[in-house]
């Protein structure tokens, strides 16, 4: 056995006790590579570590094109805005994929290594790097059939030759978990015949074998790379579905929570202080699985959020909201989640699996149909359908109620954004909900996908116009957002680590306290899920401070959508009243 400087002998322990399951007898091996694709990094690339997480931490997500402006490289003109709009509001920007693609807006990935040269090169994912956290997506679970792994595939050559996952049609696979109704088993033409690959998610996106350990190393060297250009955010794309295993579900395998057990020792290795997140849109127990011990995802997204804020001001409600909440786990040491309301992708339906009850989600969905929304749907086992994801965009959610449209869209809004931004965990805001952009039906006319509602490209001339006109929609929810950040970065009490507990007050406000363990300090946020005035159920706080109004609170009662911050007031502080 090859001997190690102790700095890697317990590394190359690790890696290969871990990589025993996958691997079996090869682990010893394959340990050996990864150790010496870390030493090589670790030689090749200045030290950095990364802080750890504060309340100062508030995640942007945008597309490298989310922001246009002629013919310069989209990516500068992010940087650009970030700069003069955003200074240091925000700690991290996640860039949606912005490699070379050929479908599903960059998550069917031609060439890992590249940066889409329509965006720019990876100088320009270096520059914003300076300045912020950079999140990048590892598009693990498959690549683009244009890819040059493919093309091996398709030609019989090494090395993609042997990377994908071939089955015969008569292959039972009717207990494989589908998130799509495309069909599995995708035809093939190549050299050797008609080949069925498979693909979870489109025939465009073909699945990797990682029973094959090349793969793995190939993907170990993609993650080294990526940290080496600055990214300090890793986000495992669809990584539930990474291993297969006939006559099961082939999601949340064992072997697939010991590949992300493996990035994050990889990652904690070569840059101490950076994360991993892993993207599973499925019902808590599940998605909170990926924190295991505390020895695999740094973060999981927050998914059940986005359908339940939804769900608790269409409804007027904070019901299932509250319940949720008041279960949920504490999180093991060295982990959060990452809260959100919207993203590039619907808002997923799944995680409200034994949460909301199945009438309150079809109203629900009715609600978004009329808002101009569209809902895809997944078949189940029994090839029954049903509702998976909500395409519509967060601003236009918010239109009205059940009851149908009214004019509290504006404050429904920034009630769902005052809730997420309050919430224990770190915050991430998806940029058109920053800029409350409305749907964008010609983007679904012209790329025939109902996703693109929520992913609009736009022009920084029209968009500056908005911003810069004091009446208009998005200049109003931009400024107004842009205050709340500032005001939650100051707050200590907004520690993701520090504890939440729900606060019962009355039918229709959702509350909860967040409390600083050191000091003992806490916090009050209070938000009215309701078009009505909330009167007489807050003489408790009167004459506390209230943070987003930047005074006392002297009243006992919430305006329609209204909500709060409170904090005790200081003891020099002489009450008032009305």
């Amino acid at each position: 056995m090859q001997s190690y400087p102790p700095i890697f002998a317990s590394f190359h322990q690790t890696l290969s006790q871990l990589l025993k399951l996958p691997y079996g007898d090869k682990s010893e091996d394959l340990a050996s590579i990864i150790v010496l694709r870390v030493e090589h990094f670790l030689l090749n690339n200045a030290h950095q570590h990364f802080p750890t997480w504060s309340e100062q931490d508030i995640y942007l997500i945008t597309y490298g094109d989310s922001i246009i402006d002629g013919e310069k490289k989209p990516l500068n003109t992010l940087n650009s805005f970030l700069k003069k709009q955003l200074k240091q509001l925000i700690s991290t920007v996640h860039i949606l994929p912005y490699f070379p693609f050929s479908s599903d807006d960059g998550f069917s990935v031609i060439d890992y290594l590249q940066v889409n040269p329509a965006l720019g090169r990876w100088k320009d994912i270096s520059a914003i790097a300076k300045d912020y956290r950079v999140m990048t997506d590892l598009v693990i679970n498959h690549v683009s059939r244009e890819s040059l792994w493919f093309a091996d595939f398709v030609s019989g050559t090494q090395p993609g030759r042997d990377y994908f996952i071939e089955q015969t049609p008569e292959t039972d696979l009717t207990m494989v978990t589908r998130p799509r109704n495309s069909p599995l088993l995708i035809p093939t033409q190549t050299r050797r015949g008609t080949r069925h690959v498979w693909a979870t998610f489109s025939e465009d996106q073909i699945d990797l074998n990682f029973r094959n350990p090349d793969v793995l190393i190939k993907i170990v060297d993609v993650v080294l790379f990526y940290l080496a250009q600055g990214t300090s955010v890793i986000r495992l794309d669809a990584i539930a579905f990474l291993w297969k295993e006939l006559n099961t579900t082939c999601v949340h395998l064992p072997e697939t929570h010991t590949i992300v057990k493996l990035m994050r020792v990889i990652i904690e290795k070569v840059r101490p202080g950076a994360l991993l997140l892993t993207e599973t849109n499925v019902p808590d127990k599940e998605n909170f699985s990926y924190f295991s011990h505390g020895n695999e995802a740094h973060m999981v997204y927050q998914f059940a959020l986005p359908p339940l804020i939804l769900h608790a001001l269409n409804r007027g409600t904070e019901k299932h909201l509250a319940h949720w909440a008041r279960a949920l786990p504490e999180y093991p040491k060295g982990c959060t989640v990452l809260n959100f309301t919207a993203s590039h992708d619907g808002i997923g339906l799944r995680p409200l699996e034994g949460l909301v009850p199945d009438n309150e989600v079809s109203e629900l969905v009715d609600s978004m149909h009329r808002f101009g929304g569209f809902v895809s749907v997944r078949t189940l086992e029994d090839q029954s359908e049903k509702p998976y994801e909500i395409n519509i965009a967060l601003f236009d959610a918010m239109k009205g109620t059940r009851r149908g449209e009214d004019h509290w869209q504006a404050q429904r809004f920034l009630c769902s954004q005052i809730i997420m931004l309050g919430m224990k965990g770190i915050p991430a805001m998806y940029i058109h909900s920053l800029l409350a952009t409305p749907n964008d039906l010609s983007g679904v006319e012209s790329s025939g996908r109902t996703r693109s509602i929520n992913r609009r490209r736009w022009d920084l001339k029209d968009l500056m116009t908005e911003l810069n006109n004091p009446v208009s929609t998005q200049s109003m929810i931009f400024k107004t957002l842009k205050e709340i950040i500032e005001i939650r970065r100051k707050e200590s009490c907004f520690h993701p680590d520090n504890p939440q507990a729900i606060i019962d007050i009355a039918p229709g406000i959702f509350a909860f306290s967040r409390t600083e363990p050191k000091t003992g300090k806490h916090l009050i946020a209070i938000h009215n899920l309701t078009h009505t005035h909330m009167k007489h159920c807050l003489k408790k706080y009167r004459n506390w401070f209230e943070l987003l109004g930047k005074k006392p609170f002297v009243s006992d009662h919430l305006k329609p959508y209204e909500a709060l911050w409170l904090i005790p007031p200081p003891k020099s502080y002489t009450p008032q009243s009305d």
